[in-house]
C-alpha cells in the first residue's frame, strides 16, 4: 500500500510518521482493560494491534500526542 491510498484509509497518525485506522475499543478478557484495536497500514506491513486504551491516548513528555487523529 502506498503512503496516499494508506492516507484515505487512516483515522490516526502515529509520532513517529506511521498511518494507521481505528478499529474499535475492546475489552481485555482477564483484566477487562479497555484496549484500542487498530490497524497498521504504512509504512510497514499491513496488521492487527491492541493497546491499552490509556497508552494509546496519552500524550508524550514533549506534548506531543503518541496517535494523532486525522478524522472519525
Amino acid at each position: 500500500m502506498t503512503e496516499q491510498e494508506a492516507e484515505q484509509l487512516a483515522t490516526h497518525r502515529h509520532y513517529k510518521g506511521g498511518l494507521y485506522r481505528m478499529i474499535g475499543v475492546a475489552r481485555h478478557s482477564e483484566t477487562e482493560e479497555s484496549v484500542v484495536v487498530y490497524e497498521h497500514l504504512w509504512p510497514h506491513a499491513r496488521g492487527l494491534w491492541v493497546r491499552p486504551e490509556a497508552m494509546f491516548n496519552e500524550t508524550l513528555e514533549d506534548g506531543t500526542p503518541r496517535f494523532r487523529k486525522l478524522r472519525d
